[in-house]
């Protein structure tokens, strides 16, 4: 097993951050890890490990760091409603620190956004160049097409504005996401002429991927979805990877009978 590194740190503006990288990296891609709705808790610090040990320097800013009560936003009974200007701001201070850290190639720079901010992965790629966005449950449901002072830009401009390939993970038990909020998102992304790799996994609630929720995590599918995540990583960052081609893959596992409106929200 790869042996990893890891710290806290503070970006500018007082973001707190975590920072993961493989003991030996030398200019190791860079993954941007943020959290689910719970904050930086340690199922996003597992996340950044796990990402360390497979080559990457990666940082996990805590994004909800201004919450007044962290205990409470940890146990899930409270939220913090971040604005897109404001992620783009936090990303911004991490991508400044990260590119401080001898072993880090910015220029090779991925972002993975989970349930909440799913779709901030997809507001930093339309903000600057990034080399992939990964999109874990979010960033398809109703809301995410609305423009308000949360979201000043609509989803479907952001995604005409982006210039990586996008992954989209979803599961097809999701009681926030239907099939057909992920089928919205992957029809948007192909007429915008986006290279996209979707995948929705049978059986796979809404949070399939946190091993720390035993009623949502889903072993299988979970694992399936970090080698689909791993490949498309594989593909898009190597050198020989074609930005001029236009790839585009989707798939589904769902059954005949799927009622969205019989999906049940897990803890």
């Amino acid at each position: 097993m790869i042996e990893i590194i890891t710290k806290r740190i503070t970006c500018s503006g007082d973001l707190p951050a975590f920072l993961a990288m493989p003991e030996d990296a030398v200019k190791a891609p860079v993954m941007i890890q943020m959290h689910e709705r719970y904050g930086l808790v340690q199922h996003t610090l597992d996340l950044a490990q796990r990402h360390a040990r497979e080559g990457f320097v990666c940082i996990a800013p805590d994004f909800f760091h201004k919450h007044p009560d962290q205990a409470a936003l940890h146990r899930g009974d409270a939220g913090y409603d971040m604005t897109d200007p404001e992620a783009l701001e936090y990303f911004d201070a991490a991508i400044e620190a990260v590119a401080q850290v001898p072993q880090a190639d910015p220029s090779r720079l991925v972002a993975m956004g989970v349930c909440q901010t799913a779709r901030h992965p997809l507001v930093l790629a339309a903000h600057r160049a990034v080399s992939a966005a990964l999109c874990w449950y979010g960033a398809a449901q109703d809301r995410e097409w609305q423009v308000n002072a949360k979201f000043p830009v609509g989803l479907e401009e952001i995604i005409s504005n982006i210039d990586c390939p996008v992954l989209g993970l979803f599961g097809e038990a999701d009681h926030i996401i239907s099939l057909d909020h992920v089928r919205r998102l992957r029809n948007t992304l192909e007429a915008a002429n986006k290279s996209f790799t979707i995948e929705v996994m049978p059986d796979a609630p809404h949070g399939w991927l946190n091993d720390t929720m035993p009623g949502r995590y889903r072993r299988e599918q979970a694992e399936a979805g970090w080698a689909i995540q791993r490949a498309f990583l594989a593909q898009v960052l190597d050198p020989a990877f074609d930005r001029n081609r236009i790839i585009q893959r989707y798939g589904a596992n769902s059954s005949v009978k799927y009622d969205f409106s019989n999906n049940l929200r897990l803890e």
